[in-house]
């Protein structure tokens, strides 16, 4: 699947084909450059209502603590 850049405004512009179109037009997009790449993803989701959904864990969640995962060897740089 191809398109073109194109001016409009000061800004550039991509025409996003439909076959690869984002489901919702009413979040921001991050957009990032990586060479010749340019990356556009939604933005994450924000914090809101974030102490409610912690309180509807019960009170017992993770009361024995996580399971042993075990050292990591990691390279020091």
């Amino acid at each position: 699947m191809r398109t073109r850049v194109f001016q409009s405004g000061n800004s550039q512009a991509v025409r996003i084909p439909k076959e690869i179109q984002f489901d919702r037009l009413d979040v921001e997009y991050d957009i990032e450059r990586q060479g010749d790449v340019i990356i556009i993803r939604p933005v994450g989701l924000p914090l809101t209502n974030v102490l409610e959904r912690f309180a509807a864990f019960s009170a017992d969640f993770m009361a024995e603590g996580r399971p042993d995962q075990g050292t990591q060897d990691r390279e020091i740089l």
